[in-house]
């Protein structure tokens, strides 16, 4: 989700949105193999060519429904614009519901902002929330009253958390303690009364994740060679979580959380190591830009050359069990996770989405090879360890196929470095390079819409694609506001090797950039590079942004239905404060809530000075990131 800049070493990092630093090999098809296949859709590539060569006006988008579904959209829209608060439509309040530093526990320190402290951290709610799931409480109800919320913390920005505004390579030791207990994630017990929701702080259920916390690797990869270092000599134990970007919730009600951004977390030599393939492919470039291996060996690839390799994995976490211990599931892969949703099959198996939030990474898929057990919840613990990953393949004419990735096949063998199936997850970007996957526009959030069964994937965005590079999937050169594609399960069977897919809309400003967007979109309806995503009970596509912002508009929330008539009409509800990112939305199940997290507000700023003092607008304290709670006054269901 977040992107950083490549700077120098040790600096602050700063939010990006256009310059990640492709590490996949330049290859695979281009729009002129595609021409070249006398493909079955001219009429949309040519289409899509012009897109790629002008900045034309709004393309319509066609309905791909003979019936409408009713929506139940009927909130008046918000405008563009950019200041110091949230906007949400007229009728609705956005509450914060906890910020960065408050008290999580009945013994936490309150949030002394001159005085801070690993301690007091590690009790508190963490930095730059990410990610939020909301699990019903009890265990296995519905219930949209109480619950759990699971919460990313995806990565720190000391400019703002410290006063004299310190680089990253400047931090003191305790510093770098206070920047390692503020990510992870956080684990609070919520309640709902008079339509307004509180944190439980003696709640059993409350936690806190760090990159310190003791966790172990299963699947695949868990207890191989590659795996082992000085600390962790096993190759099964590891310690902690970083990077945490988005996630998921299972149907067994556990929490999937995705490590992304890990490469500027290791101190070292990447290229003299051994694991230095890896290292290049997965974008380590020896310039970390935290320090956290000048004090701790965990993250000091010449002490632990394969430290690295514990970082970038999907981690399931049960919430309801405070004492569990989580599991990094190699069976998924190791790449720049954004985050990892989950379906139960027609025939009961569980597949699982991914993305590679990277420009020209791929979009990954699992298929258990356990059936899923609704009575048997501890049957289901592991179900995430044996199945088969694969990687996609878009053609133009609609087509998609799914490439496993599997020891053995498709040259995924001792030929090109292949040993067994733990090489291949533990290096999962080369094994779908080798099998001709679809190099994409950053894909990050991919779910699965609970009412049409379809697959639904964000693609934020890609300025370094070239005009040679385009295909129907990725139709623009220079793409700077991304797109939307929908993947199609052939009679709902997800694990199938082959799909279809069509093309949601394309992101951008119209008046300076080429998109596809309905008919009847308003001048607020527009929006630039989609990230995160959510359904409601009816279906409708809940569409968060990163980036848009560069256009002199805030990131916020948009919607609109998926099918019939105004399939793809996006509208405006909600708007971001200075500079912040819109990330983790998600309903209660009666959809009545929306949740939402704030990152990084004010980040261009420092902590002496500061471009917003949102949200407590007090003079001594610095933008915080936060999560809203969203309702409508009346009680009403979010959007009607």
């Amino acid at each position: 989700m977040t992107v950083l800049d490549k700077q120098a070493p040790h600096s602050n990092w700063i939010i990006e949105d256009q310059d990640d630093i492709p590490s996949s090999p330049v290859s695979g098809d281009n729009f002129f193999d595609v021409v070249e296949r006398r493909i079955n859709r001219r009429g949309f590539l040519k289409n899509i060519t012009s897109l790629a060569a002008t900045a034309a006006l709004p393309v319509s988008i066609p309905s791909f429904a003979s019936e409408r579904k009713a929506s139940g959209l009927s909130f008046t829209e918000i405008a563009h614009g950019q200041d110091d608060h949230v906007h949400v439509p007229e009728g609705y309040v956005a509450d914060v519901l906890i910020r960065w530093g408050d008290p999580i526990f009945a013994d936490s320190p309150v949030f002394d902002i001159q005085n801070l402290t690993a301690a007091a951290q590690e009790k508190q709610f963490g930095y730059n929330n990410d990610f939020v799931g909301f699990l019903p409480l009890p265990l296995n109800s519905t219930n949209s009253d109480h619950g759990l919320l699971a919460v990313n913390h995806e990565y720190t920005l000391p400019k703002l958390m410290h006063s004299g505004s310190p680089k990253n390579g400047a931090l003191t030791q305790s510093q770098v303690d206070i920047d390692i207990a503020a990510h992870g994630m956080s684990i609070v017990e919520v309640k709902r009364s008079d339509n307004k929701w509180t944190v439980i702080r003696d709640s059993k259920y409350n936690r806190r994740i760090t990159p310190k916390t003791p966790m172990q690797f299963y699947g695949a990869a868990a207890g191989n060679d590659r795996l082992k270092t000085a600390m962790f000599a096993d190759g099964i134990a590891t310690g902690g979580t970083f990077g945490n970007c988005a996630g998921g919730v299972t149907p067994w009600g556990t929490v999937l959380t995705g490590e992304e951004n890990i490469q500027g977390y290791f101190l070292g030599d990447s290229q003299n190591a051994k694991e230095a393939e890896n290292h290049k492919r997965f974008g380590l470039d020896g310039k970390a830009r935290y320090i956290w291996g000048k004090y701790y060996d965990q993250w000091n690839i010449d002490k632990n050359p394969a430290a690295a390799l514990h970082g970038g994995w999907i981690v399931e976490i049960d919430p309801y069990d405070p004492t569990s211990t989580p599991k990094k599931r190699t069976s998924l892969g190791r790449l720049k996770h954004e985050g990892c949703n989950v379906h139960i099959n027609t025939d009961g198996r569980v597949v699982a989405y991914t993305g590679d939030d990277q420009r020209f990474e791929y979009v990954y898929k699992f298929v258990s090879e356990q059936k899923y057990n609704p009575d048997n919840r501890a049957a289901n613990m592991d179900i995430l360890d044996k199945g088969t990953l694969s990687v996609a393949n878009f053609q133009d004419d609609g087509s998609l196929t799914w490439h496993p990735l599997t020891y053995g096949e498709n040259s995924l063998d001792q030929s090109n470095g292949f040993h067994s199936q733990a090489d291949i997850m533990l290096d999962a970007r080369k094994a779908a390079d080798i099998v001709g996957a679809t190099q994409m526009d950053r894909p990050e959030d991919v779910e699965v819409n609970p009412v049409n069964g379809n697959v639904y994937i964000m693609l934020t965005n890609n300025s370094k694609r070239r005009v040679d590079q385009i295909n129907a999937a990725n139709p623009r050169a220079k793409n700077k506001s991304g797109q939307i594609i929908e993947m199609i399960p052939p009679n709902g069977d997800h694990a199938a090797e082959t799909f279809t897919w069509e093309m949601l809309l394309i992101a951008g400003n119209p008046e300076t950039e080429a998109g596809k967007y309905h008919d009847n979109i308003s001048p607020n309806g527009w929006l630039a590079d989609p990230d995160n995503c959510a359904f409601d009970n009816r279906g409708n596509l809940w569409i968060a942004t990163d980036g848009a912002y560069k256009d002199g508009f805030a990131d916020g929330v948009w919607v609109c239905p998926i099918d019939g008539d105004e399939r793809a009409l996006t509208q405006h509800f909600l708007r971001t404060p200075h500079q912040a990112e819109l990330c983790g939305p998600c309903f209660t199940p009666d959809n009545k809530t929306f949740f939402c997290a704030v990152q990084h507000p004010g980040e261009k700023g420092t902590f002496d000075k500061p471009t917003t003092r949102w949200p407590d607008f007090n003079d001594n304290m610095p933008p915080r990131p936060s999560l809203l709670t969203v309702t409508k006054k009346d009680g009403g269901v979010i959007g009607s």
